[in-house]
């Protein structure tokens, strides 16, 4: 797989979480709230892809998807903290779990394709 389909897969779960998140809070149409919400995982996702080297191999789920998501929850949590946003219990729950499912997801899915192809 192309790092650079795995990065836009990954940058892809990211903005739909923010934008359902949003649209839970029933938060509108705004971009710039949108952007305030989105850059902190986003920095996590580019700093998990950096910190687990993921690049030529973004499909696999162990080590890349595993730290791709916990860098990406811890990193975007703490720049929430760090910029005055709420990391309320839940919405760190919330956070987590919708993010391994959607970065973990892509891949499992994958590498199921790749297996039956072959």
């Amino acid at each position: 797989m192309r790092s650079s389909l795995g990065l836009g897969l990954d940058v892809v779960c990211v903005l739909v979480f923010v934008g359902i998140g949003r649209g839970a809070h029933h938060d509108g149409v705004d971009v710039v709230g949108y952007l305030s919400a989105l850059w902190p995982f986003l920095v996590g996702v580019g700093g998990g892809w950096i910190a687990w080297r993921v690049w030529g191999r973004a499909e696999l789920i162990f080590p890349s998807g595993v730290g791709v998501w916990g860098t990406t929850v811890a990193v975007g949590m703490g720049l929430r903290v760090l910029s005055g946003q709420g990391t309320a219990g839940a919405f760190v729950v919330v956070a987590t779990l919708f993010l391994g499912a959607a970065l973990l997801g892509w891949r499992v899915v994958g590498r199921w394709a790749l297996l039956r192809r072959r």
